[in-house]
């Protein structure tokens, strides 16, 4: 193993919920989550940390102080940190659409508030040194699409409003683009969304590996793809420069990422609409180095690392729960994780 201390490598919780539900799989609860993750042991290098998913039956985004306390001293009793939120903005939980009537856009920013109470809270119990609070737009493409530059327009508006909230909390936010949110579905919708909110200190990316291999080949927004159709996946160097072009536009605006593989097909389950496909860290199918792709979000430019986030998380969306409850799948996701800060972390 290598001598890198940073970033610290979390795990996150919402595998357990994201596309689990009636229709799919049953949830898998926090406590076994946290369990599993605490479990997880590479030649004696373990998880730092944990990503939260504020949503029933995880952590209720309506927990008290005191709900909130017990968490901290459970998480805190397993030798894990908290770092990134994420904030449950969409309507089956709450939330409305960001780019919705009025009314939509109070619940959305109410979610956001609660979101960062809680992120608050975490601050000063001691048990949360790094992390945002994430949110999307919570709008499907097909309505964002019947009025791009006016629902554009009243996402950005929304977005900004998130950031009032975020910043009396000492808080910050991130957007992370995925194929199935409305104004956010392309890399060069979504840079065009930050420029529009135009607040980089309060309102970041959130880069996911999986998703941001879907932006390039254009899932959503064909005009915006850059793997050109019937790419063979054996040409390594369109790829690569596919990426790098990816990870160039919206670099600058990271602040929170996920490690994550993908196949380069999408899938949906339970609730959540049609997005990247998560695939295990070893999985032959998938598409990425994963090691070498996340270099093009952990260095700049001129191959210098950019040290903008102080921990990374793992992002298994949508696994199945077979294999979320094999203790083998948590040792080799923290086994990439390892590779990853090996070769592009730091001393501190």
């Amino acid at each position: 193993m290598g001598g890198n201390t940073y970033p610290k490598l979390h795990n996150a919780m919402w595998p357990g919920l994201v596309g689990k539900g009636p229709d799919s799989e049953p949830p898998i609860g926090l406590d076994t989550m946290l369990e599993m993750t605490a479990a997880a042991d590479v030649g004696g290098v373990k998880f730092d940390g944990v990503d939260l998913f504020l949503a029933d039956p995880h952590t209720s985004i309506e927990s008290s102080p005191d709900d909130i306390k017990r968490l901290a001293d459970k998480i805190r009793g397993l030798g894990l940190a908290v770092g990134s939120l994420v904030a449950p903005v969409w309507p089956p939980v709450g939330g409305g659409p960001a780019m919705g009537s009025a009314d939509d856009r109070k619940k959305f920013t109410a979610m956001v508030e609660k979101s960062c109470r809680i992120g608050k809270q975490l601050r000063d119990l001691g048990l949360r040194p790094s992390g945002v609070v994430r949110i999307d737009s919570a709008s499907g493409v097909h309505d964002w699409a019947a009025d791009p530059i006016g629902n554009q327009k009243t996402i950005a508006a929304t977005f900004t409003e998130a950031c009032n909230i975020a910043e009396g909390y000492g808080e910050t936010l991130a957007a992370e683009g995925e194929i199935c949110w409305g104004g956010m579905h392309s890399w060069k919708h979504m840079v065009n969304l930050l420029e529009m909110v135009g607040r980089p200190g309060t309102l970041g990316f959130q880069a996911d590996m999986g998703h941001t291999l879907l932006y390039a080949m254009g899932y959503n927004a064909p005009e915006h793809r850059l793997l050109p159709e019937g790419y063979d996946w054996k040409d390594r160097n369109v790829l690569n420069q596919a990426l790098r072009t990816v990870s160039d536009a919206l670099r600058p605006w990271t602040s929170d990422f996920h490690v994550a593989q993908n196949d380069g097909t999408v899938k949906g389950s339970g609730s959540h609409d049609k997005t990247g496909r998560h695939c295990m860290a070893k999985d032959p199918n998938g598409k990425l180095d994963i090691t070498e792709a996340a270099g093009y979000w952990l260095r700049d430019g001129k191959g210098d690392v950019t040290r903008y986030t102080r921990h990374i998380c793992w992002d298994g969306c949508m696994f199945p729960n077979a294999e979320m409850m094999k203790p083998q799948t948590w040792n080799d996701i923290l086994s990439a994780m390892i590779k990853v800060r090996d070769a592009h972390g730091w001393v501190q």
